[in-house]
């Protein structure tokens, strides 16, 4: 889902900015992304705890922060660029191309970011109480100021021996990065899959979208090849990124070159099938629901954390009425209930907005 965001984020670059040079110029349109982009960014902070927490226990990067970065990484190409695609396709060659180099080939302590590892570790050096820090269950946000963390710095930088080309959790170039410079609280500990130079690589897939709004504007195809374009763009991205994977893996949470022409393709694909449904044969009532959503995407991913739609299911059907499920119906009934209530309450809740014309626009 998140990289589907991310490629549509890049689809509607190209129809919101052409309007916008066509009315104002460049200049607006630069304004527009930057002015976007700082929004989204600010709301990604204030979503992870930037009104009742501490700087050091924010998280700085996530969800919302990544889409903002990679719709102004986009945004700024397309704006300077425009609709040229050899030069657009330039730009995401040259991403991934310099990404897949940059993890292959520059050097990295040869040491995982692991509490399990780091405490082995401790404990063959003779650091028995640092070893028993790193095994406690400290709490994530909490850990930046412990001893354990001071203790995982000293192992990090006790570490001589180098390597490259390691895609592993907490083994790899990305990742070590987030754990010497990213500030804040990460997502998995020491290091966050939404973390700094994996940034780069989502700014090409926010370009892949790019691509496919700049094709699906062209007023020279018709439908029937627009779509045909699309599947086939999909389809051999998706099978270019597999082949890329077999020497550099196809792995979400560092968002590796492959992972970005897999997750783009199957974008591209799923862009024409909706295209093909919904504009060519105007379909549109089977898809009305998802059309809720796209309308307040931001609104309802910051209420789902607000709100905890999946906490006022349990208050309705769980408890006794789960359990009752899981032995008179059948087991795993209780959770099913629970989860299709949750996925009740966000359709109710986008539908009121959309019926309301309430959107919430950045």
């Amino acid at each position: 889902i998140f990289p589907l965001f991310v490629f549509i984020s890049g689809v509607s670059v190209v129809f919101s900015l052409t309007k916008e040079t066509q009315l104002h110029g460049r200049a607006g349109a630069l304004q527009r992304v930057l002015r976007r982009a700082v929004l989204l960014f600010v709301l990604g902070i204030f979503y992870s705890g930037g009104l009742t927490k501490e700087w050091p226990d924010i998280r700085v990067l996530g969800v919302l922060q990544r889409i903002a970065l990679a719709y102004l990484g986009a945004g700024l190409v397309f704006c300077f660029v425009g609709a040229r695609m050899r030069a657009l396709a330039g730009v995401v060659a040259a991403i991934l191309v310099g990404y897949w180099a940059l993890m292959n080939f520059v050097p990295i302590r040869d040491i995982a970011l692991d509490k399990a590892r780091l405490a082995e570790l401790a404990e063959k050096s003779g650091d028995a109480r640092g070893a028993i820090l790193l095994k406690s269950e400290t709490n994530p946000s909490a850990m930046k100021n412990s001893r354990a963390w001071a203790k995982a710095e000293e192992l990090f930088d006790k570490t001589t021996a180098t390597t490259s080309g390691k895609f592993a959790p907490g083994h790899n170039l990305s990742n070590h990065l987030d754990f010497q410079f990213l500030p804040g609280r990460k997502y998995d500990l020491f290091y966050d899959p939404e973390g700094i130079l994996s940034t780069l690589p989502a700014v090409a897939t926010c370009l892949l979208g790019v691509l496919a709004g700049v094709w699906l504007r062209r007023e020279d195809f018709c439908d029937k090849w627009k779509v045909i374009y699309l599947l086939s763009f999909g389809a051999l991205a998706v099978i270019a990124g597999f082949a890329w994977g077999m020497s550099f893996p196809v792995v979400k949470k560092i968002w590796t070159s492959s992972f970005v022409l897999v997750a783009g393709g199957y974008s591209a694909m799923l862009l024409a099938v909706f295209y093909q449904t919904v504009d060519v044969w105007q379909r549109r009532g089977c898809c009305q629901p998802f059309v809720w959503i796209g309308t307040n995407s931001i609104t309802i991913y910051v209420a789902s954390n607000l709100l905890q739609f999946r906490s006022v299911a349990n208050r309705l059907v769980g408890g006794d009425v789960k359990r009752w499920l899981d032995v008179n119906v059948a087991d795993g009934a209780g959770n099913l209930a629970i989860a299709a209530i949750g996925f009740a309450l966000i359709f109710w809740f986008v539908n009121f907005l959309y019926r309301r014309k309430i959107f919430l626009r950045l």
